[in-house]
């Protein structure tokens, strides 16, 4: 059976993978669902360890860098991006 991959992007509170989510991006390359940004006021998980212990592969996390000081408080990007992957099965 050919496998496809669905991508999963959680943006947790802090560096803990067991840290809440507070932002989230799906990606479906099973062409089953089609997923936008926004599309549901509720993450798919509650945490990034949930998403481990229900089959999600984790492929990267952030790399922790200190702010300069002075910046430690400024607001930029999201900056705790969790990356994870399900392999699915296709008929074809």
């Amino acid at each position: 059976m050919p496998k496809r991959q669905k991508v999963m992007v959680l943006y947790l509170a802090n560096s803990a993978l067991d840290s809440r989510v507070v932002a989230w991006a799906l990606y479906d390359g099973t062409g089953q669902h089609r997923h936008m940004a926004g599309d549901d006021e509720t993450p798919p998980y509650e945490t990034g360890l949930d998403a481990l212990a229900d089959g999600w592969r984790l492929l990267q996390m952030s790399p922790l860098t200190p702010e300069p000081s002075g910046e430690e408080f400024d607001t930029s990007y999201l900056k705790y991006e969790f990356v994870f992957e399900q392999l699915i099965d296709i008929d074809g």
